[in-house]
């Protein structure tokens, strides 16, 4: 009999009453009282915010009453309690309209894993062994309270560090006031597939540093750079939204959609015309388009801050000529011609299609190059030639709420060092970091193994994390207290894009929290309490903090205020007062840039490809890889599952002898990795694609083992203005190393084309 039917057929009442499973001792259960009045089959709707991605999109949540597993005081046993049961888009909230991705559905997962961490543990082992014993939380609060005290006796409040998460959002403004008053750094954050370079480019171009938000509904063309704005870059819903209303929602109108890429994903695979190009040249493209429509006088060549960063602009761009850009790029020069025609409004081969307004895009791989902050310039310059830039149908900047300002902080801390650098000092033997919070990153994973983060983390005397699974880099720690799930707390962001107004998400628990977690904005506050000399912080909880920062916010109904409005719908919207609003970037300015080809790392005849990892549909970085409803889910262009793969041209692995789902070998100057072949006509001859995510040594018992990872090929090569890894310009070599052995899962099973043709 297995532990849930011995549950449901034993009918026990009163409180902490012990169970014996089938007689036998070593079994037991405790059923524990509930902490609230349940009415069995009665559902209500909770509103909250989805954290898998800055996207921050509204949630509600369906629950009622079930039975849970739970540790309490260190018993395990089961109490009846009103959980979460299902996760569905909130359809009053700005930004998601009521949609969520699949990624967002599994979200849910989260809370109920059987391999979150229940309670604070200790390390008992070595470190990076995984041995942990469980201790008391006023153990473990006590050991970070005596380390930051030494710290901050020894005059040396640098020596403190944190890892945290990306993005906007009030968790992050308290661990950067909490770092402040300590005198620490702020928090670094490093995504591998980040858009620092854009946002640098915004804020040169248009002087502001944030992703764009594009009014696909209203355009009448669509002319993309790499991005994959329909699966995983920027804001998927919204944008995804947005794009079908774009080719089905207005009578009579069908916008025109063309993709630039040298591969096609799964944006895309929804294009009319796949433009492939050679990698890190998609900026020469860019002003080629522009050369044509100044030189035809499609639209009049426009000078402003966008194209005052383009060299030769004045002049008409003499150096982006057709013939000179199909050179560069490999797009021939009448397709050139023929696209900025098209692209600017002029007479084209879609003489049916009025084609304006229209908008440039960029994101993905043509940011990822040496390059890159000249691709998105470039891409900047083409929007504001044909007038895209703050119109209907083209791209403008969500408003946005300063929540230190809202929330009346005082210690904006000074900014950190970058994660290389970081790493690099840890290494050094005159390191001064003396201890590392990390709070649910994972950038052991994710990082280029040439930083070697891992050793570093070695290095430092303490670690803490307020992570809820062991991964690769919570596994290094000393300590772990965990955090809540989001379903148990409170939480609220600012999401950077997705919305024509001002949007911030927020939402309380919609339920009580399962194990003997505490929320680490709490936790810290606790912390700061408890200091020899106290961070004097002016909330006793996090709850406070939204509180008080929402009363900077006009109330949405009448008779209400913002806070209350915020806990009924699951954020507030509309317009922010200025004395709140996030001000522009008025300093970053680039004039005539010169680094406008890509360089690779690896000798071309030694290395003859060029390797392009991307964010995975399921595990973008691999930071969901532990959901094992998104192992399950099929990937939407290759159908595989439970499994990592390589994707090489169908013409390129017949000249190497490599069939589908055969074992390979991809090798870069700096490691190598072995996965299943995946033939696909959607890539470039000279391209192999790989899907990051899979590959974990330690992420649960769903990602641990599992696939390979795709960061072990990458070079540490950086832009140079950003630093943000130039993760697509490594250049690597295949060989086939054996027959399939079933490591490629696909849904649809074998993959043949025109079997009837015996292909």
């Amino acid at each position: 009999m297995d532990r849930r039917s011995f549950i449901k057929l034993t009918a026990v009442s009163g409180t902490s009453a012990a169970l014996a499973s089938c007689g036998n001792p070593e079994h037991q259960l405790i059923r524990f009282v509930p902490d609230e009045d349940i009415v069995p089959g009665q559902a209500v709707w909770k509103p909250s915010v989805c954290p898998l991605c800055p996207s921050a999109c509204g949630l509600t949540v369906r629950v009622m009453g079930a039975e849970a597993d739970v540790v309490r005081n260190g018993k395990a046993g089961v109490v009846q309690i009103l959980a979460a049961k299902k996760l569905e888009g909130n359809p009053e909230h700005p930004v998601n309209h009521g949609g969520l991705c699949a990624r967002g559905q599994a979200a849910i997962q989260v809370t109920y894993h059987p391999d979150r961490i229940a309670q604070p543990l200790k390390r008992s082992g070595k470190r990076g062994d995984g041995s942990y014993q469980a201790i008391t939380w006023d153990a473990a609060i006590a050991e970070v309270v005596a380390k930051l005290n030494e710290i901050a006796a020894s005059g040396k409040a640098g020596s403190l560090a944190f890892f945290g998460r990306s993005g906007s959002s009030y968790r992050n403004a308290l661990i950067g006031e909490f770092l402040a008053r300590f005198g620490a750094p702020a928090p670094m954050s490093y995504d591998l597939f980040g858009d620092d370079v854009l946002r640098r480019a915004n804020a040169v171009s248009f002087g502001v540093a944030q992703l764009p938000t594009f009014d696909f509904a209203q355009s009448r063309y669509v002319l993309n750079f790499g991005s994959d704005f329909l699966g995983t870059w920027n804001a998927p819903v919204s944008q995804s939204r947005a794009y079908g209303d774009m080719r089905q929602g207005r009578r009579g109108v069908r916008g025109h959609f063309v993709h630039v890429d040298s591969r096609l994903s799964q944006t895309g695979a929804s294009a009319d015309e796949w433009v492939p190009i050679r990698p890190g040249t998609e900026g020469i493209l860019a002003l080629g388009i522009a050369h044509v429509v100044i030189r035809d006088k499609v639209r009049p060549a426009v000078a402003d801050r966008a194209t005052a960063a383009i060299a030769g602009w004045k002049d008409g761009l003499p150096d982006y000529a057709p013939e000179r850009v199909e050179e560069m790029t490999g797009v021939k020069a009448n397709r050139v011609e023929r696209l900025a025609r098209e692209f600017a409004g002029g007479p084209s081969v879609l003489p049916q299609v009025r084609t304006q307004p229209g908008v440039a895009v960029i994101g993905g791989a043509a940011l990822a190059h040496t390059n890159g902050l000249f691709n998105a310039l470039a891409i900047n310059a083409l929007n504001a030639l044909v007038g895209s830039v703050g119109v209907p149908g083209g791209l403008a900047f969500t408003p946005r709420l300063d929540i230190f300002a809202a929330a009346k902080m005082t210690g904006r801390p000074t900014p950190a060092a970058s994660l290389r650098q970081w790493a690099a000092d840890a290494l050094s033997s005159a390191s001064s970091v003396q201890a590392l919070l990390v709070d649910g990153v994972n950038p052991v994973f994710t990082a280029p193994r040439a930083w070697k983060l891992h050793d570093a983390l070695a290095n430092v005397p303490f670690i803490v994390s307020f992570g809820s699974f062991l991964d690769e880099t919570s596994v290094m720690a000393d300590l772990i207290l965990p955090d809540h799930s989001f379903l148990e707390s409170f939480t609220g962001a600012v999401p950077e894009s997705g919305s024509a107004m001002a949007v911030v998400s927020a939402a309380g628990p919609v339920m009580k929290p399962l194990h003997q977690t505490r929320a680490t904005t709490d936790v810290l506050l606790d912390v700061g309490r408890q200091l020899e000399k106290p961070i004097e912080l002016p909330w006793q909880t996090f709850e406070e903090m939204l509180t008080a920062s929402f009363a900077a916010l006009p109330a949405m109904t009448e008779g209400s205020d913002a806070w209350t409005d915020a806990q009924e719908k699951g954020g507030w919207w509309g317009e922010v007062p200025a004395a709140v609003r996030l001000k522009p970037d008025t300093t970053s300015v680039v004039s005539g840039f010169s680094r406008t080809q890509p360089e690779f790392d690896g000798d071309a005849a030694q290395y003859p490809f060029h390797f392009l990892p991307y964010s995975s549909n399921q595990f973008l970085d691999g930071s969901t890889a532990h959901l094992p409803w998104l192992q399950e889910m099929p990937d939407p262009l290759t159908s595989a599952m439970w499994s990592s793969w390589v994707e090489i041209n169908p013409a390129t692995a017949a000249k190497l002898g490599i069939a589908q789902g055969d074992v390979v070998d991809v090798t870069s100057a700096h490691g190598t990795v072995q996965t299943a072949a995946f033939l696909s006509p959607g890539i470039a001859p000279d391209v192999l694609a790989m899907p990051a995510g899979q590959g974990h040594t330690t992420f649960t018992r769903y990602a641990s083992g599992r696939g390979a990872n795709p960061v072990d090929l990458l070079a540490p090569v950086t832009e140079e203005t950003t630093g943000a890894v130039a993760w697509a310009a490594t250049r690597v070599k295949i060989a086939r190393a054996g027959d399939g052995d079933g490591r490629l899962i696909l849904f649809a099973g074998e993959f043949r084309e025109h079997q009837e043709h015996g292909r």
